[in-house]
């Protein structure tokens, strides 16, 4: 055997047998059987991690859009609560608009006002339906309607809408004791309450301690009047206290209330609390001369009073001797309304040595007080250091020459009157002269009343050669009434010249009640007059008596120039 062949059969190795050959298929079947179930379950397993991975990317789609759909229909859902709300409100106001255009009025978010209206208990269950759509309303004025008394209980349960509610006005509504409650239980829905007028109630008196109770508890409160609401002893008693703890209170009104005078002083001693007291308003409370002596001990505690009116108390005449020094505390004064008061002398002696150094008094009556026209000419020459004056009122009381004559030089120095009132004073007739050459200066005077003064022919001429002369230029009120004592041709004198009134709007010549008297030749000055007057509104012509053809020219020229016409 040669060495060659059997190297390369070494290098082949050894030979194998059939057997071997078989077994080695079989181990190789077995090795790709192993391989191949491997692979089976590692892919089953890769294609189940693969679904896994589907489903809970589907899964998150779903949420993700299901959120999605949640947010759209929460979106939607606020979206359609808006609208809704917007909706409502816009129904609500249309109901409020339509409301207030049954009484002829406007609404106004702010205001309400419904004043004289003819309101029944329906309106005011309806006006309370209203409030969740006046939430911004600030003022309310229902007065003037008496048939809605006893009906405040459909209402006051809805105050809780309206907490903005600065300013309700109730007067001369026919409130009952049971209004007073319910409206006293729904104070504290509006805590903002400044200003609230039960005025001219006359069946509150005796059921005022249902609302003070609870009226003590606003300290916002700035305006309270209760003007002539039958007010007994019991209720100004139990008012006292609750007054004194109104800090804020600018503005008291009792008037026409008999009983005041009767607790005066309990009144006066809480109303020294009241330091912010701008107005005072105690008109026909029957006070007497001691009560005036009471109030003026608070006078130094109102240092604000602008308005002070102790009108019509009779008895309190001699009481304003040793209290009219005190009225020296109101610097900042400009009304003094004292008029029907029965002054005595020495009333008139201390107040004229008063009134002038009140430098901002703007308004003074002191009518209707007899004695004031007793007194030296010098109370009224003296209203020349009060420049601010633009109401001076001193009708009925007796005043001699010499008096209208002082009075008469002093309106050249008040260059702001706007208001003079001589009725009923018969010194003026034969007069009027004095005061017309000094009228010059007033500028602004707009009301003349010259009712019942016994005025005569040269009274008349003197007041025409005024309006010619431009120095009644602005006047708007003349009240010739119940000057019987005029002859014809005084009036033709005036009629002849009253063109000149260029602003005049109320013009009264009309004669005493007992008086009857024909028309005279200067009937034919005031109708060819008349339209010449633009701005005329009003003719007083009561007790003359004119033809058939007399009152029909007179009644076409007044159609066509929109006056009305008082006669009979």
């Amino acid at each position: 055997m040669d060495i060659k062949g059997s190297e390369k059969k070494e290098a082949e190795g050894p030979k194998k047998s059939p057997f071997d050959l078989i077994f080695g298929q079989i181990q190789r079947k077995k090795s790709d059987k192993g391989k191949s179930s491997i692979f089976q379950v590692k892919s089953l397993f890769r294609a189940f991690d693969k679904d896994a991975a589907k489903t809970d990317n589907e899964k998150n789609e779903k949420e993700l859009d299901h959120k999605s759909i949640s947010e759209d229909q929460k979106s939607d859902n606020v979206v359609s609560g808006s609208a809704e709300e917007e909706d409502s409100d816009s129904t609500g106001w249309w109901k409020v608009t339509h409301f207030m255009e049954k009484f002829g009025k406007k609404a106004d978010i702010h205001y309400i006002n419904l004043n004289n209206c003819e309101l029944t208990a329906v309106d005011i269950k309806e006006l309370g339906s209203l409030m969740p759509f006046l939430l911004d309303i600030e003022e309310m004025d229902l007065s003037w309607n008496d048939l809605i008394g006893g009906s405040l209980k459909l209402m006051t349960p809805h105050f809780n809408h309206v907490s903005k509610l600065r300013i309700l006005n109730l007067s001369n509504c026919g409130l009952t004791g049971d209004d007073t409650a319910v409206l006293g239980e729904s104070l504290h829905y509006i805590p903002k309450l400044q200003v609230l007028d039960l005025s001219w109630n006359n069946n509150l008196g005796g059921t005022l301690s249902r609302l003070l109770q609870n009226l003590v508890d606003n300290g916002e409160l700035k305006s309270l009047s209760l003007t002539e609401c039958s007010l007994t002893a019991e209720d100004i008693q139990s008012l006292a206290p609750v007054i004194g703890k109104m800090s804020r209170l600018e503005i008291l009104d009792l008037s026409e209330n008999k009983e005041v005078g009767s607790k005066i002083k309990n009144l006066t001693e809480e109303l020294k609390h009241c330091s912010c007291l701008g107005v005072l308003k105690l008109r026909s409370t029957g006070l007497h001369r001691d009560s005036v002596q009471y109030l003026s001990s608070a006078f130094q505690y109102w240092p604000y009073l602008r308005k002070l009116d102790l009108s019509c108390n009779k008895a309190a005449g001699g009481g304003f001797g040793e209290s009219a020094a005190c009225l020296t505390s109101f610097k900042q004064l400009q009304l003094l309304d004292i008029h029907q008061c029965c002054l005595s002398e020495d009333d008139v002696a201390a107040l004229t040595q008063v009134i002038p150094l009140l430098s901002n008094l703007q308004v003074l009556d002191m009518s209707s007080n007899k004695t004031v026209g007793l007194s030296p000419e010098h109370l009224f020459s003296r209203l020349r250091f009060l420049p601010k004056l633009k109401s001076v009122n001193v009708s009925n009381c007796m005043l001699k020459k010499e008096s209208f004559a002082g009075l008469a030089e002093a309106t050249r120095y008040l260059t702001d009157l706007q208001t003079l009132d001589l009725s009923w004073n018969k010194c003026v007739g034969g007069n009027l002269k004095l005061l017309t050459e000094t009228l010059s200066n007033a500028n602004f005077l707009q009301s003349l009343l010259l009712s019942s003064c016994n005025l005569i022919t040269q009274d008349l001429a003197a007041l025409g050669s005024a309006a010619q002369a431009s120095h009644l230029d602005n006047l708007q009120q003349l009240d010739l009434a119940y000057n019987d004592t005029v002859p014809d041709e005084a009036w033709s004198l005036l009629f002849e010249s009253i063109p000149a009134l260029k602003n005049i709007t109320e013009l009264d010549i009309s004669l005493r009640p007992a008086s009857v008297r024909d028309c005279g030749p200067w009937f034919i000055h005031l109708i060819s007059n008349i339209p010449k007057l633009p701005m005329m509104k009003e003719l007083g012509m009561q007790r003359w008596t004119l033809s058939t053809a007399e009152q029909q020219q007179l009644n076409r020229i007044c159609k066509e120039k929109n006056i009305s016409i008082h006669y009979d």
